[in-house]
């Protein structure tokens, strides 16, 4: 009786199920490519949200380094002005050194307090020379601003300096105190006279 029913009706039943699931999985088919675009759109979303954080980081990172560069710098350079803050103060001892030297009598050269105090000049330049201080050199150079302040004006070859009154130093590339110098200015031309028996033309009436 129900197979008849079934021809009757011109349909065949679904195997293992009601035919109204067939037409339920058919109505539920297009709602798959909103998904897929949905997925890619959370996807894209992501991937935008990581190279964002992964931009945030490597800011973040190369602010440290510069930071700490930064930090270094600053600590290196406070230890140079430390260094340069007592050599400038050592230098006027050493001044002193030389001056008692140079005002000795040679003859007095081999004398045990003589040697002595030479050699604790000798030293004393020793340590400064290993901190990296270094004459400035002054006479028969060109005056340089930089590194020699003009004290006077003497007779010499124009802008060289003819005599060093007191000695510059300085640390690596930076000047600790400038060389004090004399600084030519040039021969002073004489006025020419007239050979004798040639007298020159006076000025008046004729």
């Amino acid at each position: 009786m129900a197979d008849e029913q079934e021809k009757e009706n011109g349909g065949e039943a679904a195997p293992g199920g009601d035919p109204s699931d067939v037409g339920s999985s058919q109505a539920e088919a297009p709602a798959e490519p909103e998904t897929l675009e949905a997925a890619k759109a959370l996807l894209q979303e992501e991937k935008e949200k990581a190279q964002r954080l992964l931009a945030n980081w490597q800011r973040a990172e190369a602010d440290f380094v510069n930071y700490k560069r930064r930090v270094e710098q600053e600590r290196a350079e406070a230890g140079r002005l430390a260094n340069a803050a007592l050599i400038i103060n050592i230098l006027p001892v050493l001044d002193d050194l030389e001056r008692a030297l140079s005002s000795l009598n040679i003859e007095l050269a081999g004398l045990t307090w003589f040697d002595g105090i030479r050699l604790i000049y000798r030293k004393l330049q020793l340590v400064l020379e290993s901190a990296g201080v270094s004459q400035i050199e002054a006479e028969g150079r060109p005056f340089d601003p930089r590194f020699h302040e003009a004290v006077m004006y003497g007779e010499g070859e124009e802008g060289k300096v003819v005599a060093e009154v007191q000695r510059g130093y300085k640390i690596n590339d930076r000047v600790l105190r400038p060389a004090m110098v004399v600084v030519g200015k040039g021969k002073e031309k004489k006025e020419e006279k007239p050979p004798e028996g040639e007298q020159e033309p006076s000025e008046g009436p004729q």
